[in-house]
């Protein structure tokens, strides 16, 4: 294993303006950059964050709504720009952050598994091999509605099919921001069986969850975030604790 972090984060900060979607234009890139001048409105969703995650680790994003976890993973996905510090990932990332999975919801299922898989560098002759496997593990429903635009789709339907196309990727980095919560039991025990497969030939895993069962799952350690700031960086028991001990307070 090599002993170099896969993914590095060193005084991570991003700023967002309230009530507005954040739109980072070349100009704010320059004139802002630092954060040196912030405006009325602004917030920091998190700040001063520093951690490695090594190769083959699991790793737990543990954090009531509004901390900051989701915003985390979509800085390590290089989704979102930060305004200060600097994120370094070494090597391909595999993310599942949204319910679409990154789908055009005018284009069929069909159309979105050909779509998202080659964005992801998957290739024309891969898709088509692994095409049946796919929509095979999304499931019944969405098999009988793969030639239907994903708008029609139920969430559910919507994190089936985006599973299934990520868990195809060979990407050593693997964002994962809620997945499980949606879906019935059989498809949760699908998802398990795959995550388990990928953590057993050495990939790594950034899992955001509420569920305390699947944490202790597949994670050892976990990140405790708290008003933007990582608060714990051990196991993730010691994560847990926190976040427990807050929210009974």
């Amino acid at each position: 294993m090599s002993s170099e972090p896969i993914i590095e984060a060193r005084d991570l900060g991003i700023r967002f303006v309230r009530n507005r979607r954040r739109q980072l234009s070349l100009r704010d890139m320059f004139i802002h950059r630092g954060g040196s001048h912030p405006r009325a409105g602004d917030f920091w969703p998190l700040r001063n964050l520093s951690f490695d995650i090594m190769p083959g680790e699991a790793v737990g994003v543990i954090g009531r709504n509004g901390t900051g976890k989701s915003t985390l993973l979509r800085l390590v996905a290089g989704v979102l720009i930060p305004d200060e510090g600097a994120i370094t990932t070494r090597g391909a990332v595999a993310p599942l952050l949204e319910l679409s999975a990154g789908f055009s919801s005018g284009l069929t299922g069909r159309e979105n598994v050909h779509l998202v898989g080659s964005l992801h560098g998957m290739s024309r002759g891969t898709l088509r091999a692994k095409f049946d496997e796919i929509v095979e593990f999304a499931g019944d429903q969405v098999r009988a509605a793969i030639d239907t635009p994903v708008r029609h789709y139920s969430s559910g339907m919507k994190v089936r099919l985006g599973f299934s196309v990520i868990a195809q990727l060979h990407h050593p980095i693997l964002l994962v921001d809620e997945v499980m919560a949606v879906g019935d039991k059989d498809f949760r025990e699908k998802c398990y069986a795959t995550m388990e497969r990928l953590l057993a030939e050495g990939r790594t895993l950034v899992l955001v969850s509420h569920n305390e069962n699947d944490l202790t799952r597949f994670c050892t350690r976990g990140l405790y975030i708290n008003a933007g700031k990582l608060e714990v960086d051990g196991t993730v028991r010691e994560a847990l604790d926190a976040y427990n001990g807050l929210v009974r307070a």
